[in-house]
């Protein structure tokens, strides 16, 4: 599904070329749990951005489902995010003026998905993380665990082949970050492909295998 053969990404700032990514090369099989950790600056962002299709590298290859996304125009990468790749981000970013049902159903709307099944599948996906009978109450007037359901419920929606969580922990207790883990072993267990990306090694241990980022170079770690 996933494949990376010597990606480098570098920024220039000021007088210093950071090599972001250095050659990394990954391989992530369809309905494998896959977690990459990292110190921060390590390059997990500029990593997560690129399997995203948020952003580009400068050298190197990255297929997708066996396809070059250099193949691909912007309209393309855009329909791919939508349609393919379910994101979990560390703050959420659910819309405060939404309650969670219309943050899980708006991915749907984009994909103009029809009225009565935008509502089933909200319904279902609601159900899967448990937040059912929170579904007309606003960001605010949630947990923070509660809303990382509704971000999970939000990537799960589209049915997408990869759900990509940018440290989906990182704001919560020990107790809710339980939670939330015990959630993607569901998800995982269902046939989801999941990439997790973390600094937290107990959260990282929790995938199926774990890759080692630093100064842009990945490795495999064995448990």
């Amino acid at each position: 599904m996933i494949e990376l053969r010597d990606v480098s990404k570098i920024y220039q700032i000021g007088d210093e070329r950071v090599h972001a990514l250095d050659h990394a090369n990954l391989h992530v099989r369809p309905k494998e749990f896959v977690s990459i950790i990292g110190p921060s600056g390590s390059g997990k962002s500029t990593l997560m951005n690129i399997i995203g299709c948020l952003d580009v590298a400068d050298a190197g290859e990255y297929l997708l489902d066996g396809m070059p996304i250099e193949a691909y125009s912007e309209n393309d990468l855009a329909e791919i995010r939508n349609r393919k790749i379910g994101f979990v981000f560390q703050s959420f970013n659910l819309i405060p003026k939404l309650t969670a049902e219309e943050n899980v159903e708006l991915p749907l709307i984009y994909q103009r998905v029809k009225k009565s099944e935008r509502q089933t599948r909200v319904r279902l996906a609601l159900e899967k993380v448990g937040l059912e009978k929170r579904a007309k109450h606003l960001p605010t007037e949630l947990s923070g665990g509660q809303q990382q359901r509704v971000a999970i419920a939000r990537a799960m929606v589209t049915n997408p082949s990869l759900i990509l969580a940018d440290e989906p922990t990182g704001n919560l207790d020990s107790k809710t970050s339980g939670e939330i883990m015990r959630m993607f072993q569901e998800l995982h267990e269902q046939g989801n492909t999941i990439v997790l990306i973390t600094h937290d090694n107990d959260v990282a241990r929790q995938a199926k295998r774990v890759v080692h980022i630093l100064d842009g170079k990945l490795t495999e770690v064995t448990l």
